[in-house]
């Protein structure tokens, strides 16, 4: 038989298995159907494309998935890859399966300005399908899973990216799902990619310790089998190594190596029914010595995404730390597959909760706050509010919420309703009252105290909040009873942006300019942008970002150069009835900075802190965004030629120190000595003797008997520098002394 066939047949006989009445007809016609339409096409392997829907497909059925769901799975890359319309799909196999295709589909032949937009799109369109039909993000993750398999075909370049995608989006969105088995294949397959040397080791050390692993978890797993069958439990019970990835994060966060991380080990035990699983919780902690502090009751106060279990750490008489999760087989399916698991509940299976509407809220929630965001704001509060970890909190009433990882009062009362968080005076945690910048903890109880005569949120409350959700709601009520303040304060900060970015006002208000400007930034009127920038929608500094893009794209901004250079050189101009000629104004030699540059008035400078440059250094300029010009060394790194980006050659700009009388400057030395009594004091009396101003003298005693100083201190010149270096290198015991080099 031929190979793909083989594979196909292989997978109805996998979906047969848990499809009663299955219609094979249909699954073998969505079969040929895809692989039609993707014949000739193949894989970077150099296999018949078609092994790819069909591999998507076994991991759906995988998953217990229904038979729309594998159908989609095979057809899923017919819309995007080939001339197969949505129109035809739900014809040929019906609509449902149509908006399956759809949903999945990327939108690839749309094109965006920045990566940013392009992810957040497709994060949208596929949450909007997801909050429709669940489905559509399983059988993406399974898309995702298959493409990860085979990423040894890709370019160097290509598995970087997508790895990264798939670490920070789908490895956590499976998470979300809990779906923990897919997860973690998901994060050792993109760490394979992201830290090849770091996965080979770890992979390497763990095949050498396979053996004492075994033997380890044999002697464990018997122990506690015949313990609970001697109490009349029945169970089934397994352990396993924890994964690649979780082992990588372990040694990067708490800079072990493997050596020193113990708590390698977790073990299963699964029951019939919850009372068991606390009946079994008694018989492990009697076995084993329990470590305070690691019991958590996820079955008493499950986890968003449905997860349910005993975990416990104890420790054995090998005194290896290991975890034991209890659960029952209905939590294991559902920690194993997540939400994949409602069909086969639904199929007959007991627990009706799995997979109703309220398990969608955060989809929702999700969708609503994303509005009135730009796309890096929406893809970086999604990382937060959907993949971030957790904290479970307590209403006074008992009710739990949950919020992100290190979330304050604030989000808990915006979590509530946006009307309790906008008449917020206070908050109290445990009882006892607390500043609002207070991280809560799992197990607090939070109140939140209210007044009908409140003034709503601070702005501030937007850098305290945690979550996308609350900042969202403050945002909105700024937008909805602050709107001609937010005017003003939006104008204030955009103009001062443009000015520092050196593009007049008047450059954007042009009739034959403005209309494609405000499409640019999407608002209506200038109006509207000033009060987004107002209320914290956008920045001014990324509007004017893209203002410029867009100038540069329709040639204006090179004519308001010209023009702005035709009126300096109309300002040397010959006087009627005078044959002599009116000079132009000449470039300041006066500077508040003590730095000119070139082709600039008195604009605002700043001395990069990467090398404090002094009077005397050869120095460079660079405009910044936002922040005038920023000084460098020549010798810097962070100005090397080799280091600046080819898109930012035109905000490298000369400049020049003035001449006259100039103000003292910061700068900064490192000192290397052998440490002794009074080194201290003798560079003190050195600095104080050079009659050199310090603001700041840091000491850092090292474990070899050397010390190591830092002075930052305020010199006129690099001649009085030099002065000050020789006066530090004479003092007994110092052995090296230089200025602090760029980082």
């Amino acid at each position: 038989m031929d190979p793909i066939l083989e594979r196909y047949q292989a997978l109805e006989n996998k979906v047969a298995q848990y499809t009663p009445n299955l219609n094979t007809q249909k699954l073998f016609d969505a079969f040929t159907y895809a692989d039609t339409e993707h014949h000739g096409q193949l894989r970077k392997s150099g296999e018949p494309y078609i092994i790819h829907p069909l591999a998507v497909a076994d991991i759906v059925a995988d998953l217990g998935l229904d038979m729309d769901s594998v159908v989609a799975a095979l057809l899923h890359d017919c819309i995007e890859d080939t001339d197969a319309t949505h129109e035809e799909i739900a014809r040929r196999f019906g609509e449902p399966v149509a908006e399956l295709v759809e949903g999945v589909t990327k939108l690839t032949r749309v094109q965006y300005v920045t990566k940013e937009e392009e992810q957040m799109e497709n994060l949208r369109k596929m949450l909007m399908a997801m909050a429709h039909d669940i489905r559509v993000i399983l059988i993406k993750i399974c898309d995702r899973l298959h493409n990860m398999r085979t990423m040894e075909y890709q370019s160097p370049k290509k598995q970087r990216e997508k790895s990264l995608e798939t670490m920070e989006i789908y490895a956590p969105l499976a998470h979300r799902l809990g779906m923990q088995k897919l997860k973690w294949e998901l994060e050792d397959l993109s760490l394979r990619y992201l830290d090849p040397v770091g996965y080979k080791e770890i992979e390497d050390e763990m095949a050498k310790r396979s053996a004492a692993h075994e033997e380890f978890l044999a002697s464990i797993q018997m122990r506690i089998q015949q313990r609970l069958e001697q109490e009349g439990i029945r169970c089934k019970v397994y352990g396993r190594v924890k994964h690649t990835y979780s082992i990588y994060r372990k040694m990067f966060t708490q800079n072990k190596t493997l050596d020193e991380i113990f708590d390698l080990y977790a073990f299963r035990v699964i029951v019939d029914d919850i009372s068991e699983c606390y009946n079994v919780l008694g018989c492990i902690h009697d076995m084993f010595k329990p470590v305070l502090g690691r019991f958590k009751d996820y079955i008493g106060t499950p986890k968003p995404n449905m997860y349910q279990s005993l975990h416990t750490t104890v420790i054995g008489r090998e005194g290896i730390p290991f975890e034991v999760q209890i659960r029952t087989w209905e939590m294991h399916q559902t920690a194993e597959y997540g939400i994949a698991a409602h069909w086969k509940y639904k199929q007959g299976m007991a627990n009706q909760k799995l997979g109703t509407e309220q398990e969608f809220e955060w989809v929702r929630k999700l969708l609503e706050s994303q509005q009135d965001t730009d796309a890096e704001e929406f893809v970086r509060t999604l990382k937060v509010d959907m993949f971030a970890d957790e904290v479970f909190v307590f209403t006074p009433n008992g009710d739990v919420k949950s919020l992100p990882a290190g979330a304050t009062p604030i989000d808990f009362a915006y979590s509530i309703h946006s009307a309790v968080g906008n008449s917020m005076v206070g908050a109290r945690v445990n009882g006892r009252m607390v500043p609002y910048e207070t991280q809560l903890k799992n197990g607090d109880i939070v109140e939140v105290l209210t007044s009908k005569t409140a003034k709503g949120p601070s702005r501030d409350w937007l850098k305290l909040a945690k979550s996308n959700e609350a900042r969202n709601k403050i945002r909105q009520w700024f937008k909805r009873e602050r709107r001609e303040e937010n005017i003003a304060t939006g104008r204030a900060a955009f103009e001062a942006e443009l000015k520092h970015a050196g593009i007049p006002l008047a450059a954007i208000t042009g009739e034959e300019v403005l209309p494609h400007i405000l499409h640019k930034v999407r608002f209506g009127t200038l109006d509207e942008l000033y009060a987004s920038i107002g209320y914290g929608g956008t920045t001014a500094a990324k509007t004017v970002v893209r203002i410029r893009d867009e100038l540069l794209r329709l040639g204006r901004l090179q004519a308001e150069k010209a023009a702005a250079a035709a009126r300096t050189t109309a300002e040397s101009v010959i006087v009627p009835g005078s044959s002599a000629q009116t000079p132009a104004k000449p470039m300041p030699k006066h500077s508040d900075s003590g730095i000119i540059v070139e082709g600039m008035g008195n604009c605002l400078v700043k001395f990069a802190k990467c090398c404090s440059p002094v009077p005397g250094d050869p120095v460079i300029g660079f405009i910044t965004r936002g922040y005038g010009v920023s000084v460098h060394r020549q010798d810097c790194p962070n100005a090397a030629p080799e280091r600046r980006k080819p898109e930012e050659a035109d905000r490298w700009v000369k400049v020049s120190w003035v001449e006259s009388s100039l103000p003292n400057y910061k700068t900064t030395v490192e000192l290397s000595a052998k440490d002794r009594d009074n080194l201290t004091l003798d560079i003190a009396t050195a600095l104080s003797s050079a009659k050199v101003k310090v603001t700041a003298l840091a000491v850092r005693a090292m474990a070899d008997g050397h010390a190591i100083m830092t002075i930052e201190l305020e010199v006129k010149d690099r001649n009085e520098l030099a002065s000050v270096i020789n006066r530090l290198n004479n003092i007994q015991g110092v052995y090296h002394v230089a200025r602090a080099s760029g980082k």
